[in-house]
């Protein structure tokens, strides 16, 4: 047992005594051997790899470092006590690696490689490669395996892929007749089998060049073996002989037609591989147009029934005939017809914006609309112009009169619009027919269709809107083309002609009137007075107004030149309406001012002259444009420019009548007195009620004026030409005729002329001026004694 214990001391100082010989070696040394030296330790040799994984040991003198493998970041030497690991470099992050083109770039853990996109392959056949082998990658030819696309189909190579295109006569199921790779699921089938209905009435066979539809009898395909095969409906034709019995006239025509389609039909039973449409499509159209010409002749006055029948056969005859037409445009002219017919075909209907157009009108519309739900493969639009229809069909709207006496003109070309469609009494969208005036007018204009329904056929506005007026042209907007025309009617509110010779005949005397006036009030010096200084002012500005009225009013195709008319109205009548206002200031003045009775020229010039100036001069500053209508060259009523003429009117209109009644007032009061001035008086009295009536005829006139150049009724336009024509006659009637003073001096001056022995002139002249001296002494003396 003691022994045991030696040998357990021994063991515990020997290990003791190596433990303390270690510790005397210095880091990354150790006692090796038997020698008990300190040699270098090789950490890297550790069964723990001391630097990690993804990471490379290199042994040092008394130490180590370790490296990241190729492909693993950081890129600095570390070792075990740092704590850092080796992670993973993604090389196609941030486009760090450039495969080059039709590459893609895949990391993996230590590296990359680049891969050729599908539908390319690398130029040394390696599925992978890298920047540095400097590889490219092609595209591959997909079309070199014959059973890609299927039966009924041909490859075509593309960048990258391929595209797979069905034979003449075939397509998917989608309709489509093109398909890749993602879509070889579908394969190429017959459209005979796929869509029973694409012959219509006819058989479907495939040929070389796709499908062809062989018609059966009583149908074509108007030469074109891709489209439907549609009833010719020959007997619409065949039922018309019944008409052409009542309508002679209108049996060539038929006969024509129903001919071309029997031919027709007989040519579809004989298959014949120059179909019937190939050949006289077009020669169909000018046989149709002669018919028409041969119809329609000089001094055509056909019935209301009649022109129904027209208007019904020129729409069946233009949808036959349209789709037998080579071109997808034809134009044809005659000497009593103009057409233009339109044709589009494809596999799919046309789509966007429609025009057809003439020399007067012009037709807008849309495809969709000429096409309808059922598309034939084709889609036809024609508009036919009559040249000279419009002479016979220039009555037909008694039922557009109404109450209001009304008188309507065709001002346009009858047209005919006509499209593939056959459901047209209610479009969706409305047609837009742009028609070109006959005769340039201002008037108003309506848009009308033949309603074959009224009464046997009439103008009718039903459905039918005007959108837009000029005096060369109306814009109409319709929902329908079910009648199978559209025209344009202008009407005259009230009889243009009498209203026209009321205006010549009553000016023209107004104009010598008012120069018998002005030539009284300047020469005859006995009656001259500041009254009649006014009254002669007032007589040159209506006879300069009624004057322009006369030859300006209504031209207004130059904008200008209408614009200043208007001016000079505007001027001119508030000038006539100035002096009468000093006029109500002079009889003022007389009455109740009576220590003055006179008005200095100055004043009476700047208020009868001037202040129409300044209201003209603010009145163009401010609204130029607002000089000259469409229809006469006046004020513009739609923006309230009109108000600076009847603004001042109705001012000094109210003004006058209080200066009036003042006046009348004031006489009622001097006449009750005890001891009153009966010749002034009388003389005050008779000036006043001639100067009341005067207002009231000039003012009356203006109250009409304000509607007359509006829409009007016929009471007031007649009321408003009589009054305005007449103003120069009655101002010669008010302020001379009425006049004692004036008649006698007429009287005299007649005397003078008519007596068989005359006096010299001198002698005249001497006792005439004396005499108007006298008058003119005693005149002013009475006006002063007021």
């Amino acid at each position: 047992m003691r022994h045991a214990y030696l040998l357990i001391l021994v063991i515990v100082f020997a290990l003791m005594e190596k433990a303390l010989m270690e510790d005397k070696c210095t880091n990354g040394f150790a006692y090796k051997g038997k020698t008990k030296v300190c040699e270098d330790e090789n950490e890297c040799e550790y069964d723990d790899p001391i630097c990690g994984e993804n990471a490379n040991c290199t042994n040092t003198i008394g130490s180590y470092y370790c490296l990241c493998e190729k492909g693993f970041q950081p890129a600095v030497s570390f070792t075990q006590d740092t704590g850092i690991e080796c992670k993973d470099i993604n090389e196609c992050m941030e486009n760090r690696t450039d495969c080059g083109l039709n590459a893609n770039c895949e990391n993996f853990e230590g590296g990359y490689a680049c891969i050729c996109a599908d539908g390319y392959t690398s130029n040394n056949g390696k599925e992978t490669f890298i920047v540095e082998q400097e590889v490219q990658c092609i595209d591959r030819n997909e079309c070199e395996d014959s059973s890609l696309c299927g039966e009924n189909a041909s490859c075509q190579n593309t960048p990258g892929g391929f595209k797979c295109t069905c034979a003449a006569g075939f397509r998917l199921n989608s309709g489509q007749t093109h398909f890749t790779e993602h879509e070889q699921d579908e394969k190429c089938q017959s459209v005979c089998i796929l869509d029973k209905s694409i012959c219509g009435g006819g058989l479907c066979q495939i040929g070389k060049d796709g499908h062809e539809c062989m018609c059966n009898s009583g149908f074509t395909n108007y030469g074109d073996k891709k489209m439907k095969c549609t009833e010719l409906k020959c007997d619409t034709f065949m039922s018309m002989s019944e008409t052409s019995q009542t309508f002679p006239e209108l049996s060539e025509i038929v006969s024509l037609m129903s001919n071309s389609c029997l031919v027709q039909t007989s040519a579809n039973k004989s298959h014949r591989k120059e179909p019937f449409s190939q050949l006289d499509g077009e020669r169909l159209l000018e046989k149709f147009l002669d018919a028409l010409d041969d119809l329609l002749h000089d001094g055509f006055q056909p019935n209301n029934y009649m022109v129904s029948k027209i208007f019904e056969i020129e729409e069946i005859a233009l949808k036959l005939i349209a789709p037998f037409l080579k071109n997808s445009q034809t134009q044809r002219s005659r000497k009593k017809t103009e057409v233009e017919l339109l044709v589009k075909r494809g596999t799919s209907p046309p789509q966007g914006p429609l025009m057809i157009s003439t020399n007067t009108t012009q037709f807008k519309s849309h495809w969709d609309t000429a096409t309808g739900i059922t598309y034939l493969g084709f889609t036809t639009a024609t508009l036919l112009s009559h040249k000279s229809l419009e002479k016979s069909l220039d009555r037909f709207y008694d039922h557009l009169k109404g109450s209001e006496n009304k008188h309507f003109k065709i001002n346009s070309k009858v047209v005919t619009a006509v499209v593939s469609n056959n459901e047209t009494g209610h479009l969706e969208k409305p047609v837009i027919l742009t028609f070109s005036h006959l005769k340039p007018t201002r008037e108003d204009h309506i848009c009308v269709f033949w309603d074959p329904l009224l009464k046997g056929g009439a103008w009718s506005t039903r459905g039918c809107t005007t959108m837009n007026i000029s005096n060369v042209q109306t814009v109409c907007s319709c929902n329908h083309l079910s009648s199978f025309a559209v025209l344009m009617a202008l009407y005259d509110i009230g009889d243009v002609y009498e209203l026209h010779l009321i205006t010549w005949v009553g000016l023209s005397l107004s104009l010598v009137c008012l120069l018998i006036c002005i030539a009284t009030f300047y020469f005859v010096r006995s009656i001259q007075s500041t009254r009649n200084t006014i009254h002669l002012h007032l007589c040159i500005s209506l006879f300069i107004a009624c004057f322009v009225f006369l030859v300006g009013i209504t031209h207004t195709d130059n904008e200008v030149g209408c614009s200043i008319v208007a001016g000079m109205l505007h001027y001119f009548f508030l000038s006539a309406f100035c002096w009468m206002c000093l006029e109500g200031v002079q009889l003022f003045r007389m009455v109740v001012l009576v220590f003055n009775t006179t008005l200095r020229p100055i004043y009476m010039f700047a208020s009868g002259y001037g202040v129409p100036a300044v209201i003209v001069a603010v009145s163009a500053a401010v609204n130029a444009n607002g000089y000259g209508t469409k229809r006469y060259c006046w004020l513009n009523f739609e923006d309230g420019f009109i108000w600076s003429f009847y603004g001042p009117v109705c001012v000094i209109i109210i003004v006058n009548v209080l200066f009036f009644l003042i006046t009348i007032w004031k006489l009622a009061e001097k006449f009750s007195s005890l001891n009153p001035d009966l010749h002034n008086l009388q003389k005050i009295k008779s000036f006043t009620v001639t100067a009341i009536a005067q207002l009231c005829v000039l003012g009356i006139m203006w109250i009409f004026g304000c509607f007359q150049f509006n829409k009007d009724t016929l009471a007031m336009s007649y009321i408003f030409t009589i009054l305005n024509s007449l103003q120069g006659a009655l101002m010669f009637i008010l302020h001379c005729l009425l006049s004692k003073q004036v008649r006698e001096e007429y009287a005299k001056f007649l005397s003078c002329i008519c007596a068989p022995q005359k006096r010299k002139y001198s002698e005249f002249s001497s006792n005439q001026t004396s005499k108007s001296q006298v008058s003119k002494s005693i005149q002013h003396a009475a006006e002063s004694n007021m």
